[in-house]
Formats: structure tokens, sequence, C-alpha cells
């Protein structure tokens, strides 16, 4: 989607906003002993109180109003009975509609105290998406923004987990482009004033590669290796982007 419009702006920045305090709240609430249901719950409740849809149910019948993954789950994990543990990754992702706006935002939290290997990859995979955010401009090339998630993934010691990108985004949860996580030298396109578009860095300690677990939705890392994810929907402007979420 291209964001022309006041309306346009203000209809990304409510749906953006609602994420963002769908997650702040999540993030209270991970703990061990709670269930991915649990937390999943919660998150359709708050949809609902704040008049927004669940992305992926509305577009693909995804069977929870979020996708919750944990440890070497790395994407659209189904929440369910699992009980969270101490020293686990959790990922949650949630993406909403609202008035025909959407928008994605998701963070890899922590269940109680981590590892120190698991605070470095989420530390590094939060620098990863900033230094894709600062390389997001009107007029440059979109893989700058792959350029500069996969220079910090390898100075953090990380593998990005090809395949799993970001995408356009606000007419619906899945739009072109591609937004991916590694330079790649065959993309000459440039980025256009009021695209709006998810940047979301996949690291993981393993080789970076996934596959698709039994239930045909989960993906996991391919050698069992933790993995973490953060991302942002943001609107492409002259200057910094305008982080929605």
């Amino acid at each position: 989607m291209i964001a022309r419009t006041d309306q346009d702006f203000k209809g990304l920045k409510e749906v953006g906003s609602i994420i963002r305090i769908i997650l702040d709240e999540m993030e209270t609430l991970v703990r061990p002993g709670v269930s991915t249901l649990e937390l999943d719950h919660k998150v359709g409740e708050l949809l609902s109180l704040h008049g927004a849809r669940s992305a992926p149910k509305l577009a693909y019948n995804f069977p929870g109003y979020s996708c919750i993954s944990v440890a070497d789950e790395a994407a659209h994990g189904i929440p369910g009975p699992r009980i969270l543990q101490e020293g686990e990754l959790v990922n949650i992702d949630v993406s909403a509609e609202r008035k025909g706006y959407w928008a994605d935002s998701g963070r890899s939290i922590a269940v109680g105290k981590i590892d120190t290997h698991l605070q470095k990859l989420c530390d590094t995979t939060k620098k990863a998406l900033n230094a894709g955010i600062g390389a997001a401009k009107a007029g440059q090339p979109i893989n700058a923004i792959g350029r500069a998630v996969e220079q910090t993934a390898i100075k953090g010691g990380f593998e990005i987990i090809d395949g799993l990108v970001g995408h356009g985004v606000g007419r619906n949860i899945h739009e072109p482009p591609e937004v991916h996580n590694r330079f790649q030298t065959s993309s000459r396109k440039s980025l256009q004033e009021g695209l709006v578009i998810t940047i979301e860095p996949f690291l993981t300690p393993g080789i970076g590669e996934y596959r698709e677990g039994e239930d045909g939705w989960t993906l996991l890392t391919i050698d069992g290796a933790p993995s973490a994810q953060y991302e942002h929907t943001l609107i492409i402007t002259k200057g910094a982007p305008i982080i929605l979420t």
C-alpha cells in the first residue's frame, strides 16, 4: 500500500497503536506456567476491545488470534496447551485489521530469566531491526534494508533464517514487495514515499534454515536451534520512516 491521504495515515496509526498496546500487555503476562492459549485468548479480548480483528484469522483462517512461537519455533506457531517454561524465548506476532487498514508487529519475549546467549540473540535481532529501519528511506534501494540487517547479524555472530522476510502491508496482511533480510543483488527496486512495509529480522545461532511442522502452519528451525524475531510496520518517508507499531 502507498499511504497518500490523511485518512490513510490516521487509519494506519490507529491500527498500529492497537497492536503496540497489545504486545506491551503480552510482555506483562508472559511468565513460567502460563499457556500459549491463555495468552492468545487475551490477544483476542484486546483486539475486540479496540474494535480490531485478527489479521491471520481474517486472511487465512489461522487457528489463533495471534502467532505464538516457542524455542525452535521460528514463526506461525499455533496457540495451544503448551506451558511456557523458565528460560525459554516466546515470540508473539500480532497483526490486525481495523476499518480497512492492516498492520503487523512481533517481538520475542523472555520467559523468566534467560541465558546470556539467548539475551545476546535478542539484543542482536533488535539491533538488526533498527539497522534495517535506519536504511529505509524514499529513493533508496529496497536491498539496502537487507544489507543493513545482514551486516548486523553477521557482526553479532548469528545467522539469518532464509526465506522468512518482511513484506508490504496496509490493505491486506501480505502485500508486495518482499523485504529481505539479506542483501539481494538482483533487487533494483527503490523505496517509494508512502510505501507501507514491515521489517522483521529472524536470527538464530544455528544454520539459518527452517522446516514446516506437521500442523501445516508452524515453521521450525531445521536444526532445533532457538530463534528471535522483532518486527515493526512503518511508512517510508524521505527522512526517518514513521514507525506505526
